[in-house]
């Protein structure tokens, strides 16, 4: 099979079981910045992060590909119950939060980006997460798009699950996390 299809040569793409649409429509915005997250992810796994840290990584990376193809997926097609972001993924971050934060000092100041190379890149990860939540809202205020509420929840939820797990790289590696100060 070729990589290339020349399908998409003028300027359109085709949604899983619907039409072509334009390759800078808002959806595929949004599953693109879902798939730009995967690959930041991807990016730091590459990065030799604390164990702890690698083991969530993996599993997000696998849910975040389910969430890309449900958003490539046109609205109203039938989409396959395993390709879809489900309650109990979003769940299962909020465990995740728990788990790490009992071995996290508890935050009392705003934090930086930064500390290690590692918790960097996944604070990367969380903005672009971030902006993936946004367009996602402002595809599921368009009247004429279906969106899953869950799937907002589970955005909103990962980059929380994305700040703890930079918390917890700096941890692993006995740095401090970078402390705001509001005179600089």
């Amino acid at each position: 099979m070729k990589i290339y299809t020349k399908t998409g040569d003028a300027g359109q793409t085709a949604l899983l079981g619907g039409p072509r649409v334009s390759k800078d429509s808002l959806r595929v915005e949004v599953y693109g910045t879902v798939d730009e997250l995967n690959s930041v992810l991807g990016l730091v796994r590459a990065s030799n992060p604390p164990a702890a840290v690698e083991r969530v990584l993996e599993g997000l990376q696998h849910r975040l590909f389910k969430l890309g193809a449900e958003l490539a997926t046109a609205s109203g097609a039938k989409t396959s119950p395993d390709m879809q972001i489900e309650r109990d993924d979003v769940k299962a971050i909020e465990a995740d939060i728990d788990r790490l934060e009992e071995d996290l000092e508890p935050l009392r100041e705003f934090i930086l980006p930064g500390g290690t190379a590692v918790a960097a890149q996944i604070h990367i990860a969380r903005n672009v997460c971030r902006r993936a939540e946004r367009r996602l809202v402002t595809l599921a205020k368009q009247s004429d798009e279906e969106v899953r509420n869950v799937l907002i929840e589970y955005l909103n939820r990962l980059s929380d699950l994305l700040f703890v797990l930079a918390r917890t790289a700096n941890a692993a590696a006995g740095a401090a996390d970078v402390a705001w100060r509001q005179d600089d």
